[in-house]
């Protein structure tokens, strides 16, 4: 029986409440400690946005319960991708990961920086031939990163809405690790994408585990544009589908009524139903419906674009040129559209409430804080304050454009170490 760890939490307990998570859910069963373990990092925008991205104390978290466990700081790393329209280093300083990598001295993996990417008919030969759908969106194959080969890997989302799959959690957060900048290609088959990267996941890696906050969640056309919530749970398991199937009942859907849960929990990869998930910890906490009203009501201009462009009216006009040269014209659209509106625009109010609660006063006086070992006592009583917002953030996202500009796939090749054939 698949088993889901779900607990309400504090800032005053958070360390703790990590701990024993990760243990109710029985992460030192899969996770071998003679091994390398990723953290994957979840940056959903450079931008601090409460629920988009992992947050400092999740990681912290994590990485404090392996340690007091036995586990080996020097096989531990946090691991980061980047994507055509998110910037991995301005992210993990806005959203204050890098302050706890530094802290604890791990090791900071950029994995499209020196790191090699193998064929995936080299990497799980067979395997290939039951995909779903990625035979069939890239005809040559395509690369994976040659470290995740053999390491455990622990994703660390947040519980969220998504404009593309309803809800996004741990099997979602294995797109912005596994597949390389080209991966927008997969978004008209998203949900059989994430099929196919959980089961290359199942044969790559050592252990599977997630790690899942709440206490920033999001409703609305995420993973970006959200209302933004403080939430009091965290959730861990080393069913990827039976987390996001918990996460999807949180926000008050049914589970198997999302495509990516249904189809991973049809093909035996974990499981979608409830029914046949042991929920340990504070299991009432599952009887909080919150009330989500899900990405599609309230959708932003730049995703109803995003949804005619793949599948809609503007589809077969359109959709071809994003595997062309032409591209960047819709990374270009994206990041003015989300960096120099929407953020200097709304984002502000949006994140008013939110910034407010103990969680935005944690993240607020994060580098300041002397916690003890349980978590934070004090967490100060000014809440958070965006800076960088409005017209710093406007005159800002020009300079993500200039990245996104010379960083396209299109414009160069891919750096040193990318493996292109396979044997």
């Amino acid at each position: 029986m698949s088993k889901v760890a779900i607990l309400r939490t504090m800032p005053e307990s958070i360390f703790d409440d990590y701990h024993r998570l990760l243990n109710l859910a029985d992460y030192q069963g899969s996770l071998d400690r003679s091994v390398d373990t990723a953290l994957k990092v979840n940056i959903s925008w450079h931008f601090f946005f409460p629920g988009s991205s992992t947050t400092p104390w999740q990681l912290d978290g994590v990485i404090r319960a392996m340690q007091k466990d036995g586990y080996d700081k020097d096989l531990i790393h946090a691991c980061h991708n980047r994507t055509v329209v998110i910037d991995a280093h301005l992210g993990e300083r806005e959203n204050k990961q890098l302050n706890v990598v530094e802290d604890h001295g791990l090791r900071n993996v950029h994995l499209y920086e020196g790191e090699e990417w193998v064929h995936i008919r080299d990497a799980v030969s067979d395997l290939c031939d039951d995909f779903l759908c990625l035979n069939e969106v890239y005809k040559d194959g395509f690369s994976i990163p040659q470290r995740f080969i053999g390491e455990n890997i622990i994703h660390l989302p947040t519980v969220k809405t998504h404009v593309f799959t309803t809800t996004t959690g741990a099997m979602k957060n294995a797109f912005g690790g596994l597949l390389n900048e080209r991966r927008h290609w997969t978004h008209p088959v998203i949900h059989e994408t994430l099929v196919d990267l959980l089961m290359i996941q199942k044969k790559i890696h050592s252990g599977v585990f997630a790690v899942m906050d709440g206490t920033f969640s999001g409703d609305g056309p995420g993973p970006r544009c959200m209302i933004p919530y403080a939430k009091n749970v965290i959730l861990a398991s080393s069913d990827q589908v039976a987390i996001d199937a918990v996460a999807a009942k949180l926000m008050g859907f049914d589970p198997l009524s999302i495509k990516f849960i249904k189809l991973a929990h049809e093909r035996d990869l974990g499981c979608g139903n409830l029914e046949d998930v042991e929920i340990v910890g504070d299991p009432d906490a599952l009887q909080d419906d919150w009330g989500f009203v899900g990405p599609f009501k309230k959708m932003t201009f730049a995703s109803k674009m995003q949804h005619k462009i793949y599948w809609g009216p503007l589809k077969a006009p359109i959709e071809w040129s994003l595997k062309t040269i032409l591209a960047p014209w819709a990374y270009l659209a994206s990041v003015l559209y989300h960096d120099s509106f929407w953020y200097p625009m709304k984002a502000k109010q949006k994140m008013k409430e939110v910034l407010a609660s103990k969680w935005g006063r944690l993240f607020r006086n994060w580098e300041h804080l002397t916690p003890d070992e349980s978590g934070f006592p004090e967490v100060g009583e000014d809440g958070a304050v965006v800076h960088k917002a409005g017209w710093k953030a406007f005159w800002r996202s020009f300079g993500i454009l200039g990245t996104t500009l010379a960083e396209a796939p299109e414009f160069i090749k891919r750096k040193a170490g990318v493996s292109t054939t396979h044997k």
